[in-house]
């Protein structure tokens, strides 16, 4: 539990200071730098090294054209790079009939997209609330998303250990409980209304956001939470699954106490986009 608590308190601070150059071009490539560490996860938990480093390499410079994707010129040649990816992967299969389990090259692929999608959801609030016109909006949105995955894991872990009897799915994760569940969902609405409570209250002083908070903004904040959570949960139990059928405890080593960016990040995978998508039509029109 100490090396589990130290590691949040790093990570924490790292995410701070990731945060301060959120409007330049660093935050982009930091993020990006995150989810090739996860595919990476996901490569080396698939069973792939060496031999198949070119499954990974062509995934490094396809992540930078999605994630930098905000500029014009990368746009236009998107389209093109996304169709080359997809014949690659299929001459690979071909080539290496023999060597590449069809099974394990698409699990490869799917997880690497859904890990790709998550963090580009974290990129796109960036892109459609702009700073120069939405001030911090963006980065209240993106605090969101980490407290109902992360608020709903704690609250569920302390709330499992204290009231769990109930297994959620044993097969897949045997301590998961349907108590904790309850209690995460409880926790991703509490962070959420902590959260916004406190972002409206800077506002009013500094005027650091530009949505006014209005009541109703609260009881649509406890709907997103309340499945924002139940998304964590599934996120959560996906990345066990395959970890289960991979025969692997851990994605990685990068957190002590935690694992790897997966294991940190597996109750983030869904709520980012749920999140990025209810933004448009629950907070603003955004065109």
């Amino acid at each position: 539990m100490k090396t589990r608590v130290i590691t949040a308190v790093v990570g924490l601070a790292f995410l701070a200071l990731v945060l301060t150059f959120f409007d330049t071009l660093l935050f982009d490539l930091t993020l990006t730098g995150l989810c090739l560490l996860a595919i990476h996860e996901v490569f080396s938990a698939m069973g792939f090294g060496k031999k198949q480093w070119y499954l990974y390499a062509v995934t490094v410079p396809f992540t930078l054209l999605i994630m930098l994707s905000g500029m014009q010129a990368v746009r236009a040649v998107l389209l093109p790079c996304s169709f080359l990816v997809v014949l690659f992967f299929n001459v690979c299969q071909i080539k290496n009939v023999k060597t590449i389990d069809f099974g394990r090259l698409s699990g490869f692929v799917y997880f690497s997209g859904v890990i790709i999608f998550c963090f580009y959801s974290l990129v796109h609030l960036k892109r459609v609330l702009p700073f120069a016109a939405y001030r911090y909006d963006a980065i209240y949105f993106i605090l969101l998303i980490l407290c109902f995955a992360w608020g709903g894991d704690t609250a569920a872990y302390f709330a499992g250990r204290a009231f769990g009897k109930h297994k959620l799915a044993p097969v897949v994760s045997p301590h998961k409980t349907v108590e904790g569940a309850i209690g995460g969902v409880c926790g991703s609405i509490a962070a959420g209304m902590v959260l916004t409570l406190v972002y409206a209250l800077l506002s009013a002083r500094y005027h650091v956001i530009t949505f006014n908070v209005q009541p109703y903004h609260y009881l649509i904040l406890a709907v997103m939470g309340g499945i924002a959570s139940v998304l964590g949960i599934l996120g959560d139990l996906f990345a066990s699954a395959v970890k289960r059928q991979m025969g692997i405890k851990d994605y990685g080593t990068i957190f002590p106490g935690h694992g790897g960016i997966l294991d940190r990040f597996d109750s983030v995978m869904f709520v980012a986009p749920f999140v990025s998508i209810a933004v448009r039509f629950f907070f603003y029109i955004i065109q």
